[in-house]
């Protein structure tokens, strides 16, 4: 069972790489296709070329299931097609060790989806963003009008709202903009500094305006008589550092999507947004989803076992594959639909990445068993048939 192993274990490679080249590269022309009206001055046809290239890692997780599914019904029609399951079939090998052979063959694929979930896509992505933000002034994604915004607790007990205009990688920013509260939730003081940057849990703001608010404005301000003494003090500094719980990876994971962050990166983007009592629906979700993802694989080729077990007599390899195709784009958008419909239904993050995975298991599973049991299902709706009749 080892040698078989091995040969089926080399088709599926190599039918699943065939798939994976010629899907990465259509979605990379289709890219190049829409990326060419930017080329200009600013951005030559070389740098577009080289922030596609920093999105194949992307492109290629996200598309691995729907190849692994379309490679394994290839090469397992294949196998079926020259008779060569059937000698294992007549071996007395079951289709359910036959399943396990092929999770047994995932595995490595599921260790390498583990190595670029967690250390090649997020590079590339953190690469990329660096990349557009230099070549395009902008990046994709957490960037709202006015910039980006982020709220934690100072060491007095207050919050502080800090948003910036741009980012520049390696944690320097600019156009920054302070807004620190005291305990009483009032408006302790309004800077505004040119340039900062991020560094071993503080922020150094560079060419700064410093608006502070004394705590007498309230009543001040409430009384209609003259106030006798300022309610606020404009101070011009040079340089200031305050501490912060922001570093340069929490600035790249509020431009990062979640699901391309590594998991490590999710957890502590999830301990940040918790403890400064923000929402953290999303990651939580992204989170669950990226720890399914290997379940995912399994699910994959758990499906394209029924298929490619199908006699050949019922059909050549084009219909296998078609049928392949089109399970896994339905998978694909199911997996979709969870997703929105759970972040709509407010439902537990681990049932939105769960459930699509296990009901395509289960579905899965149930047409492998019938496929095993078919002679005996037959034979007994033959009796009750026989039965009806001679009642």
């Amino acid at each position: 069972m080892r040698t078989a192993r091995r040969y089926i274990a080399r088709e599926i490679y190599r039918s699943t790489a065939i798939i994976l080249i010629a899907l990465v590269g259509l979605f990379m022309f289709f890219a190049l296709i829409e990326g060419l009206d930017r080329v200009g001055a600013h951005l030559t046809l070389l740098d577009l070329f080289y922030l596609q290239t920093l999105e194949l890692p992307s492109n290629l997780y996200e598309l691995l299931p729907i190849g692994l599914l379309i490679g394994a019904v290839l090469a397992l029609a294949g196998l079926a097609q020259r008779h060569e399951l059937t000698i294992l079939r007549a071996s007395g090998v079951s289709g359910l060790r036959l399943l396990a052979t092929l999770w047994l063959i995932t595995l490595p694929l599921v260790a390498g989806a583990f190595v670029l979930s967690e250390y090649i896509t997020p590079a590339a992505e953190i690469q990329g963003s660096e990349s557009r933000l230099a070549l395009l002034g902008r990046t994709d994604g957490g960037r709202l009008e006015s910039g980006y915004w982020f709220k934690e607790t100072d060491a007095r007990g207050g919050d502080r709202i800090i948003n910036i205009q741009s980012l520049s990688g390696q944690g320097r920013v600019s156009g920054i903009t302070l807004y620190e509260f005291n305990h009483n939730e009032s408006l302790a003081s309004f800077t505004q500094a040119k340039t900062g940057r991020f560094t071993h849990g503080k922020l150094d703001l560079s060419d700064l305006t410093e608006t502070r608010i004394e705590p007498e404005s309230t009543s001040a301000l409430s009384d209609a008589s003259a106030p006798t003494a300022p309610i606020a003090k404009v101070l011009h500094q040079d340089k200031r550092t305050i501490n912060t719980s922001l570093t340069p990876e929490r600035l790249i994971a509020r431009i990062l999507t979640p699901e391309r962050m590594s998991i490590s990166d999710l957890l502590d983007y999830i301990h940040y947004l918790q403890a400064n009592h923000l929402q953290t629906d999303r990651q939580e979700v992204a989170l669950w989803r990226k720890i399914a993802y290997p379940f995912t694989l399994l699910v994959m080729m758990t499906i394209a076992a029924p298929i490619g077990f199908m006699q050949t007599r019922r059909g050549g390899v084009g219909p296998k594959v078609f049928l392949g195709i089109i399970l896994g784009v339905g998978f694909f958008m199911l997996n979709q639909l969870a997703l929105n419909a759970g972040m709509l239904g407010n439902w537990p993050p681990w049932a939105t990445a769960l459930v699509p995975s296990l009901a395509g298991l289960a579905l899965a599973l149930a047409a492998l068993l019938a496929m095993e049991h078919r002679h005996h299902v037959s034979l007994w709706l033959r009796q009750r048939r026989l039965e009806r009749s001679h009642s």
